[in-house]
């Protein structure tokens, strides 16, 4: 049999969760925890590899993408070299196909075929991708894009010019993609992401969005959740009291939200049923967890066992939340949430944004990286990363930008800033925000309640901090009380600032002048003295 040009005789299509299930454990790729999830290794790799990422540079791309540190570009001749080795990888091998659907409306709709070397990792991707009926499927006809994932070929660095033995490279003119060298699920799920990124602006004018979403069931009014991961988007959007969109990737049309994917990643680290009961009670029959740390005889995970790393996961079918949404679509969103995890502790829990402010904080994107989520992250370090997903953005962030702004002006949508970093000091000093306290001032933004209350406003970092907030003790909305030394907050306050000046200053030179001036501004401070 020939598949994508790979020759075997053994090629599972399409195989049932329990199948996939069953051929990773007899292959000995995992084990089942204690309530049925399989657990994998990812060996080397537990995080994406950004440096191993590529880009094919091509003609009919080339003016599109912003080619720079995210988007290294690669020749069509090294990729094809790659591309043929994994192909004669893969011949006479065991593979598994999984072929579905990214983008739940169906007029934006891309169809997928991705080809494992491990059986785990097609059930990943089955979790991911969505399910297309079996009518669908029937007419499934050739893919519009396609993925080979062999995390066992390892490319030859030297001879290539490349970083190392692992290699992610898109082509977005031929629509095909490789993964090699690195078993970390996460990097076909954000390779499926980084091309619909491509695709839903360039074709279709729709704005993709590293956001999780969820709704009112009974006004249906929504909210999305902008972050980097480990801030908080799938814990935020996941609660009982809301219905979930999605957690990760979401597109914006004229007619709403719509999630592009089946499924949903969350990270495990300190997962509790108490404060996470959704994702706690997920990782089950189905699910695929990495690199958790599991008693020897029980078979029960350790969420707090950081030993292999911190950035241990879990990827399940959006149904395994029981209040997901069926059709994976909402309604044009009322509230934005920008989640920010501030390691200086200096921002407050929650800010309201201005239009112009809230297009500097999504054009900056200011977080923390946290320990695990990639390579070589020890601890949380300072990043800005636009649009809140610069690594999966391949067009520049002005074009992203733009269609908010648009968007925002349209429809009048409400946008907040939300710590969900430190408080009482920077990290290693202070502690992280707690999770109630999260929940309540999100609750508050997301029922209005934010809407008529008195706000100051914070001059250096150009935001509206709410003076009270439903459920939350009025001294604790400004960061600045909680610092026993209130000199070391405003000289770690005005370092931040600084940061975000330089930051924007350097990587937008030509930005709207308004949007510039919409940021923190060290000046302003220093003009009240």
């Amino acid at each position: 049999m020939n598949i994508e040009g790979i020759n075997t005789s053994t090629v599972h299509r399409n195989q049932s969760p329990a199948w996939l299930v069953q051929r990773a454990i007899e292959r000995g790729e995992g084990i089942l925890t204690d309530l049925g999830a399989l657990a994998v290794n990812t060996g080397k790799y537990t995080g994406r590899s950004p440096e191993d990422k590529y880009l094919v540079d091509s003609p009919a791309v080339h003016d599109k993408i912003h080619w720079g540190k995210v988007n290294r570009p690669i020749s069509r001749e090294i990729f094809e070299k790659i591309k043929a080795g994994v192909i004669e990888y893969l011949s006479g091998k065991e593979i598994f196909v999984f072929e579905g659907f990214a983008g739940a409306d169906r007029k934006y709709t891309k169809k997928f075929r991705v080809v494992n070397e491990c059986a785990w990792q097609n059930l990943f991707v089955s979790n991911i991708l969505i399910h297309p009926t079996d009518d669908e499927l029937k007419e499934f006809g050739d893919a519009d894009y396609t993925i080979l994932a062999a995390p066992g070929y390892k490319c030859d660095a030297e001879a290539l010019g490349i970083h190392s033995e692992a290699a992610i490279i898109i082509d977005y003119e031929a629509r095909y993609a490789v993964i090699a060298g690195t078993a970390y699920a996460g990097e076909i799920k954000k390779t499926i992401f980084s091309i619909m990124n491509y695709v839903l602006p360039v074709e279709h004018d729709i704005l993709p969005m590293h956001c999780s979403a969820n709704m009112d069931p009974e006004t249906g009014e929504t909210a999305i959740f902008f972050g980097l991961s480990g801030t908080g988007k799938t814990t935020f959007s996941a609660v009982p009291d809301r219905i979930l969109i999605g957690d990760d990737e979401h597109g914006w049309s004229a007619d709403g939200v719509f999630n592009i994917e089946g499924g949903c990643y969350a990270k495990c680290i300190r997962l509790n049923p108490v404060e996470q009961p959704e994702i706690y009670n997920a990782v089950k029959f189905g699910a695929v967890t990495e690199n958790l740390v599991l008693d020897p005889y029980s078979h029960k995970p350790d969420y707090y066992d950081a030993t292999i790393t911190a950035n241990t996961r879990v990827g399940y079918p959006i149904d395994f939340i029981p209040n997901a949404s069926e059709s994976g679509k909402g309604n044009i969103p009322n509230a934005i949430l920008m989640l920010t995890a501030d390691a200086f502790g200096v921002l407050p829990p929650i800010a309201r944004l201005s239009r112009g402010a809230a297009m500097y904080q999504f054009i900056t994107g200011f977080t923390s990286k946290l320990e695990g989520t990639e390579r070589g992250v020890k601890e949380p370090v300072p990043t800005f990363s636009a649009l809140f997903g610069e690594p999966f953005m391949p067009l520049r962030a002005e074009e992203y930008a733009k269609m908010l702004g648009e968007k925002m002006d349209k429809y009048g949508t409400s946008v907040y800033l939300v710590n969900t970093g430190w408080v009482c000091g920077q990290y290693g000093v202070g502690h992280r925000i707690s999770l109630k306290m999260n929940r309540d001032t999100i609750a508050a933004a997301l029922d209005g309640s934010l809407e008529n209350v008195e706000y100051v406003h914070n001059a250096l970092f150009n935001i509206d901090v709410p003076l009270t907030c439903p459920g939350v003790d009025p001294f604790t909305l400004n960061p600045r009380n909680l610092w026993e030394d209130k000199e070391a907050y405003d000289e770690m306050a005005i370092a931040l600032a600084g940061m975000f000046e330089k930051n924007f200053s350097e990587k937008y030179p030509d930005m709207d002048p308004a949007i510039a001036a919409a940021g923190p501004h060290v000046s302003a401070v220093k003009n009240q003295e």
